[in-house]
């Protein structure tokens, strides 16, 4: 059985990044998505997080805004890029759009898309909506000089 079973395009959140890396993205308040749970999930909240048993960082970013660490916030989204090619990782927030979208137009960066195209990506394969804000969609264009 491969270690992204239950994971593959198609299934609830997850996105293949243009290297084949596979992500899951999701919002807190819908129940889990069925399958495999992650092996490590990156969580954008202004509070900390419930306890997951999985290994976790959390990302202090309050709803409609950006990170409060912004180069903490890309260390992170770095660490899940790196793992995401080897394990199952999830990126989530409370409603799964806006900072779950944004990081996860940072990782088709980190992955080699140019920033100017990561945001109709993440739209195109993800969710319509993500990335709900002008100063998010900046974020993701300033991205590599954080």
């Amino acid at each position: 059985m491969s270690q992204f079973a239950g994971w593959e395009p198609g299934a609830a959140g997850v996105l293949r990044l243009p290297s084949g890396r596979l992500v899951r993205g999701r919002g807190l308040r819908a129940a889990m998505p069925s399958g495999h749970p992650p092996r490590f999930g990156v969580y954008l909240l202004g509070a900390e997080p419930p306890e997951v048993g999985w290994e976790t960082r959390w990302v202090r970013w309050r709803d409609f805004w950006l990170p409060a660490d912004p180069a903490y916030a890309k260390a992170v989204l770095i660490e899940a890029w790196t793992r995401a090619d080897r394990e199952r990782v999830e990126i989530a927030c409370w409603g799964g759009r806006g900072r779950t979208g944004t990081a996860l137009a940072c990782l088709a960066v980190l992955d080699g898309l140019p920033a100017a195209e990561a945001v109709g990506f993440v739209r195109g394969h993800y969710h319509h909506r993500a990335v709900e804000t002008p100063w998010q969609r900046r974020f993701v264009d300033r991205f590599h000089t954080l």
